[in-house]
């Protein structure tokens, strides 16, 4: 395997490697920009499944009360029937607040890809650092 040397003056070659990696570091925040957007709008679903949660044990807890008082009044009558739709209430709301809770966890909004990306640059641009000064 021959070695061919770049021809041009060293000004010239560090001036490209320059804007090279101008250009990787723009593409880099852009990418960053796009993910960042990207966990935002799941956190936002996150906070309307935790809003959609409140309101439903709201709901529930109304239920539940008056399924309470409705089952000591008659007895085990229809009260039993509004306790059950109580029940299935907060049963729904459950896993609504478990899925936004979910979609909150830090290590779902951090911009993972990015981060792999920019090591996986850093390793490369080591790399090309190192057989550079290995064959002078």
């Amino acid at each position: 395997m021959s070695f061919d040397p770049d021809s041009r003056p060293t000004g010239s070659l560090l001036s490209d490697a320059v804007n090279q990696l101008t250009r990787l570091v723009r593409g880099e925040v852009a990418l960053a920009k796009a993910e960042v957007a990207q966990n935002i709008k799941s956190a936002g679903l996150g906070v309307g499944l935790l809003a959609g949660a409140a309101i439903l044990v709201l709901v529930a807890l109304n239920v539940l009360a008056a399924a309470l008082v409705a089952a000591l009044a008659e007895w085990l009558g229809p009260g039993w029937a509004a306790l059950l739709v109580g029940v299935v209430i907060l049963v729904v709301a459950l896993i609504l607040a478990l899925r936004g809770l979910n979609a909150l966890k830090p290590e779902n909004l951090m911009p993972s890809r990015t981060v792999h990306s920019v090591q996986a640059d850093a390793q490369t641009i080591k790399e090309t650092v190192a057989n550079g000064n290995h064959k002078h």
